[in-house]
């Protein structure tokens, strides 16, 4: 069979005023697509994590284009002068984050939300995502998953944050720094256990492309016993619970969750006792439930 497609299918014209949100390589700078490298050769500007990172792919392209930088430092402090000079002028700008989809773990959320209000149209450029990428390949359930993007950088916060997600039955995708990889894995051993599998995807797309697989106790011990493993660019993904991992009821877990943020505010024995009030559970098991122990009285 002959499949057709229709000339408005492939158009490659721009619009103005708009917004072009740009997805650009991971690593392989041949995984752009030909309308991405089309439209950026139109923009009348390209706002960009940094200069430097884009100027590289411009030249490969052997394009040219006028850049500013956009990133979380700045942003909320630009993004109105930005979209005031849209309207008025009636530019097409494209936003480009270093590497991936612009606004996953990246900035652009403030920018794409101004112009959201004030209707400048605003449209998707796709392309490379590394927590796609990474769930792609995993060969963990992907028919239902969750981005956490990045954990808290300090221990405390990353496992509360971790705890959080104990009973997340949808595989999640985090991403990570590699100087702290080493460490987030050995939290996850301690938290899921040794058999929660996870696939550890490192320098994606690139010349050092790694995959670390298995339960997590196997992995944690395989990247300990590799000097490249805290390397490159990193995305974690984690298989969810599964029911039997589930021993706590639903009252249980929310008594968990309740602990771990009130002991931000106040000691937290009286964050236990507290909710033991609330809930009407048994103080010690609430004790034992934010301490990690699931085991009955």
């Amino acid at each position: 069979m002959t499949a057709t497609v229709s000339s408005e299918r492939i158009s490659l014209s721009i619009e103005r005023p708009a917004l072009y949100v740009v997805a650009t390589p991971i690593g392989n700078l041949a995984d752009i697509s030909y309308r991405a490298v089309t439209l950026m050769a139109q923009m009348d500007m390209l706002l960009v994590e940094d200069t430097r990172m884009t100027q590289r792919l411009l030249q490969h392209y052997s394009l040219t284009a006028r850049l500013v930088a956009l990133h979380e430092h700045n942003e909320a402090d630009i993004v109105g002068g930005i979209i005031s000079r849209v309207v008025s002028e009636g530019l097409a700008v494209a936003l480009l984050s270093d590497a991936g989809t612009p606004l996953i773990a990246d900035p652009g959320f403030r920018l794409v939300r101004a112009a959201r209000e004030k209707e400048i149209p605003v449209f998707s450029v796709p392309g490379p995502c590394a927590a796609i990428a990474a769930l792609s390949i995993a060969g963990l359930p992907s028919d239902r998953f969750a981005f956490e993007g990045f954990l808290p950088p300090r221990k405390t916060a990353r496992v509360r944050r971790l705890r959080l997600l104990l009973a997340e039955q949808r595989t999640m995708i985090f991403y990570e720094a590699p100087h702290r990889v080493l460490a987030t894995i050995d939290d996850m051993h301690a938290v899921y256990g040794s058999e929660r599998e996870v696939v550890v995807a490192r320098e994606l797309t690139k010349l050092h492309e790694t995959l670390y697989c298995g339960p997590l106790g196997t992995v944690s011990a395989a990247m300990r016993c590799d000097e490249n493993a805290a390397r490159g660019e990193i995305v974690i993904v984690l298989s969810g619970a599964k029911d039997e991992d589930l021993t706590a009821t639903g009252d249980e877990h929310k008594a968990r969750q309740m602990v771990d943020i009130l002991s931000h505010q106040m000691p937290k024995a009286d964050a236990i006792k507290l909710v033991a009030e609330w809930t009407g559970l048994k103080r010690n098991r609430v004790y034992r439930l934010a301490h990690g122990d699931q085991s009955e009285n």
